[in-house]
């Protein structure tokens, strides 16, 4: 209801009510059949999937392949499709092939770094780029960037404004 106006009454074809209580339960309980459906390793968290596998043979590169297109399958039958031009790969390790993979007929796109629930990930596993955004946060935002703007160093006269409250 919108302004005393009620919408008319629509089937619902796929999807999850949104807004309920029962909502997040009733997603919980359609995708729980995706880790059997694909085969391989994958992670669940809201609406963001990720399949992961340790390649070290060409059937490893195969064996990902296939899993992704059984996601794709999954997908299909469940009328949940993922966006292809969305989904991303990332290599890890120094002697990784990198090979190509593909979803729904579209090329994955390779990233070095990716962003997942806040934390930097990148294909090096090295922490500086998390670091350099949360210090960059912090001065923004925090109370360091505060005190920098309070009080600024003059280098001629050798001594700090400060500025009152």
């Amino acid at each position: 209801m919108l302004n005393g106006q009620f919408s008319d009454w629509r089937d619902v074809l796929s999807g999850v009510p949104q807004g309920s209580v029962l909502g997040p339960l009733l997603f919980l309980i359609y995708i729980n059949d995706t880790d059997e459906s694909v085969g391989g390793k994958i992670l669940k968290f809201v609406n963001d999937t990720k399949i992961y596998h340790k390649i070290r043979f060409d059937d490893d590169i195969a064996n990902l392949q296939f899993y992704l297109c059984n996601l794709v399958s999954w997908s299909e039958k469940w009328q949940m499709l993922f966006n292809a031009e969305k989904c991303k790969v990332v290599h890890f390790g120094f002697n990784n092939r990198k090979a190509h993979y593909f979803m729904d007929g579209v090329n994955l796109e390779h990233v070095t770094e990716e962003t997942d629930l806040g934390v930097i990930i990148s294909e090096d596993l090295k922490w500086e780029k998390q670091c350099s955004s949360a210090v960059s946060k912090a001065n923004r935002i925090g109370l360091l960037g505060m005190i920098k703007r309070i009080f600024l160093t003059d280098r001629r006269k050798q001594f700090c404004y400060c500025i009152k409250a």
